[in-house]
């Protein structure tokens, strides 16, 4: 083990229901043992007591899409810093870690490329009839909508203007000018984007302003044989309406990388206008894999030596 001997060797926990790939575990371990830090792993772990009694000594934690409830927060007695490796970080209690003087951070834009691929497949594969016999149509010259320029909307924007497609997006915290340099047309608002758009892609988190909002009103705006593609959060749909949507707009398709609480109702009632992937795999890629993981190591890692919290979330 090598490192700053005036750093103190601290224990990094990465636990994962859902493993890293063996490339990106023996990375990370480089990057901690390089540092001087102790690596622990807890894989494919089945019992919510495993996890529990595993960040009881952790000095810092690693997950994916884990859930760090403030059960597990109360149980790291000497927890400093939780690591989500990825971009979402709703599965973190960021309340139950700022009460503990808990860092928490994401590591954005380690995925952002394989979930702006997957968008881009998922507008394809529906547009060609979910590749079942029939005729389908192209996505060149067709008008895309992007809900959030973010890491990944930017990604999608650059993919889908490379295919010929014309490209409109809509955030309220993106300056127009920004959209405007990268050959994008800011929308004036949300529903005339969606009033434009054959296909709409969704980046929105799941907050308390966006949980249910995207709605009957705002889908049924949508052009003829529209498609809703969704590689954010099922919690962001009003799955009420989106099946009334459906069922009297049976020319609007949506796609999902987050099934529907009621998909397979979905699947049963609409099976030519929607299409959920049987586990997310926005991020399943061994480039994503690695790179969240790698970052969410080197992060640990400069915190303990240099204090930085660049992507802290609970500021």
């Amino acid at each position: 083990m090598t490192g700053d001997p005036n750093i103190l060797s601290m224990k990094i926990l990465v636990a994962t229901e859902k493993p890293f790939a063996a490339a990106a575990v023996n990375g990370i371990r480089d990057i901690v043992e390089k540092n001087g830090h102790e690596l622990a792993l807890l894989e494919k772990y089945t019992d919510r007591n495993q996890l529990l009694d595993a960040v009881a000594d952790a000095d810092a934690l690693i997950v994916r899409s884990d859930k760090v409830t403030a059960e597990v927060v109360a149980a790291a007695r000497n927890l400093k810093i939780v690591v989500r490796a990825g971009a979402g970080f709703d599965n973190l209690d960021l309340q139950a870690c700022t009460e503990r003087g808990i860092v928490a951070m994401n590591t954005p834009g380690q995925n952002s490329n394989a979930v702006a691929e997957l968008a881009i497949a998922m507008m394809i594969f529906m547009s060609r009839n979910k590749f079942t016999p029939g005729t389908g149509m192209e996505i060149k010259g067709k008008k895309v909508g992007i809900q959030a320029y973010g890491n990944v909307g930017r990604l999608v924007a650059e993919k889908a203007k490379a295919l010929g497609m014309d490209v409109m997006a809509f955030d309220p915290f993106v300056p127009a000018e920004k959209m405007i340099e990268d050959g994008v047309t800011p929308a004036e608002s949300l529903e005339k984007m969606y009033d434009q758009c054959n296909f709409i892609s969704l980046h929105i988190p799941a907050i308390p302003a966006t949980i249910g909002s995207i709605n009957y009103n705002l889908i049924t705006r949508m052009p003829k044989n529209g498609c809703l593609v969704n590689t954010a959060r099922k919690e962001i749909i009003n799955e009420p309406e989106l099946e009334k949507v459906l069922a009297d707009r049976p020319d609007l398709r949506y796609v999902t990388d987050v099934a529907a609480a009621c998909q397979a109702e979905l699947d049963e009632k609409f099976p030519k206008q929607v299409f959920a992937t049987p586990k997310k795999m926005g991020a399943e890629t061994a480039e994503a894999n690695i790179n969240a993981g790698l970052a969410a190591a080197q992060q640990i890692c400069d915190y303990f030596a240099t204090g930085c919290t660049k992507f802290q979330l609970n500021k």
